[in-house]
């Protein structure tokens, strides 16, 4: 089994692979101060009971991957590799570690390693031109070249710090649910909120989605749309230019990239 760990600035999502299928996964919420023996004592409460799993922590797990936006959790995750999971391979996702993705940026160590692990997964499974579309803490928009390079891309606010902004600069508004409100004019200040995170982040995919395609391909209808993140189903029956739902995407970016550098190790 292979475990694959994508750390986010709100959440961390697991995944648990046999061969090419996930099998389970978890989402929790990414603590920086956590340190690594909490974290060891937290994946030992989720994979403990799993059927595909021994007891002991680190049983059945054949290899790791993991690509963290947050540093600290990335360096207690190693620990958490190096102390708990004794012999078992692991692959941290930072500079040297190969991807097969060549980075077309004026400072390619900028870019989040949960990007390049997506651009990565989109050519493995849709080819290039691509373009991915990851609502999490924010809304990030990848390009993928024909040749498969990551050309660059675009960073939004995301919907729930919106939402926070909202709640915290209106005098009279406050924090909402997001959900769909029964029309787009909205018959109360909570729906006329709802209706403006849900159909004004759709219209920004549209937007620049399109315009991103215009870049990236001679013929923009060339370009393949991936959604992906957690928030990602809340947009998806209203922005139009979206081809494919992968919720694992990251995920799967691991895993290819683990394949690729395990036997490096």
């Amino acid at each position: 089994m292979l475990l694959t760990i994508d750390v986010g600035n709100t959440h961390t999502v697991l995944g648990l692979f046999d061969g090419e299928e996930i099998v389970e996964h978890w989402r929790i919420s990414t603590d920086s101060r956590r340190t690594a023996d909490e974290l060891a004592v937290l994946l030992q409460g989720l994979m403990g009971t799993h059927p595909l799993l021994g007891m002991e922590l680190g049983e059945g797990i054949d290899g790791i991957a993991i690509c963290s936006t947050v540093p600290a959790v990335l360096h207690e995750l190693r620990e958490v590799s190096r102390r708990y999971y004794g012999d078992v391979p692991a692959i941290l996702v930072e500079p040297g570690v190969k991807t097969g993705v060549p980075i077309l940026m004026d400072n390619p160590k900028e870019v989040g390693t949960d990007r390049i692990i997506n651009a990565v997964a989109a050519q493995h499974l849709y080819g290039g031109p691509a373009i991915v579309v990851d609502f999490g803490t924010a809304t990030t928009f990848d390009a993928v070249s024909a040749r498969g390079e990551y050309t660059g891309g675009v960073i939004a606010p995301g919907i729930e710090i919106s939402v926070e902004a909202l709640g915290l600069r209106g005098a009279q508004l406050r924090k909402i649910e997001l959900a769909r409100p029964r029309s787009v004019i909205g018959k109360s200040t909570v729906e006329a909120m709802q209706s403006g995170i849900l159909y004004g982040f759709a219209g920004q995919v549209d937007g620049v989605v399109q315009r991103m395609a215009r870049e990236l391909a001679p013929d923009p209808a060339d370009v393949t749309v991936i959604a992906t993140g957690g928030l990602a189903p809340m947009v998806l029956g209203e922005a139009a230019v979206i081809d494919h739902h992968e919720p694992w995407l990251t995920l799967i970016g691991l895993r290819l990239v683990y394949e690729r550098n395990a036997g490096r190790r």
